[in-house]
């Protein structure tokens, strides 16, 4: 059951970046309408508002470098708590800006998951 929710961690945390830095616009694969997300202390509900939020950030290309990746089985059915820390490069910086982000994933009846709750944020000094 461990290695199962640190497979589907890691293979979450690779699509979603790599969906971040290349595709921004297929995010709304990713969330559902009741889905919130918590952006540097804004606070936004729904697919529609948070591919918005995402789509409007004033960069339009970045790398994320991830360092740390911890999952766990949450208490809801089959759900998976994932907590990321990492590097992002914004295009033409120089500078290396730290993150952390916390993901709560819950299964579709398709076998899949989506992201109910997404917190993020930049680790400063």
């Amino acid at each position: 059951m461990e290695e199962q929710v640190e497979n589907v961690g890691r293979s979450f945390v690779d699509h979603y970046y790599h969906l971040f830095d290349t595709d921004r616009a297929s995010f709304s694969t990713l969330y559902q309408s009741h889905s919130m997300m918590t952006f540097e202390g804004h606070k936004v509900l729904g697919v529609d508002q948070i591919s918005a939020k995402l789509n409007q950030l004033p960069f339009d290309q970045c790398r994320h470098v991830i360092s740390t990746i911890d999952s766990q089985p949450s208490s809801s059915a089959g759900g998976i708590m994932v907590f990321v820390s990492g590097s992002l490069q914004l295009s033409g910086e120089e500078h290396l800006l730290r993150f952390s982000q916390m993901f709560h994933l819950v299964p579709t009846p398709q076998g899949s998951f989506f992201v109910q709750n997404d917190i993020f944020r930049l680790n400063y000094g």
